[in-house]
């Protein structure tokens, strides 16, 4: 696998890689990695294919996508460990 290239983004590292037959678009926000497959073949031949195809509204369905695994990734963290309800003050008598 050798990295083909990169798409500019503010928030995310994204990166291209080629694997004999595919590409593989990698997308990258702290312990977040989102990735997407495609074969060669079609209307995907070269790298320049897959820059055309990562356009705004496949980048921004990808936010969408890790935006959803940050929710599971906290909500099973909650569950594993949950916050005690514990009172504010110790009661005196």
């Amino acid at each position: 696998m050798r990295i083909a290239g990169y798409i500019d983004h503010p928030t995310l590292k994204i990166t291209i890689f080629q694997l004999e037959n595919k590409f593989i678009v990698k997308f990258e926000s702290g312990l977040f990695e989102l990735a997407f497959k495609f074969r060669t073949g079609g209307p995907i031949n070269n790298v320049d294919d897959i820059y055309r195809l990562a356009d705004d509204a496949f980048i921004e369905a990808a936010i969408e996508q890790m935006n959803t695994m940050r929710r599971i990734h906290t909500a099973a963290l909650e569950r594993l460990n949950p916050m005690e309800e514990e009172d504010e003050f110790e009661e005196i008598i």
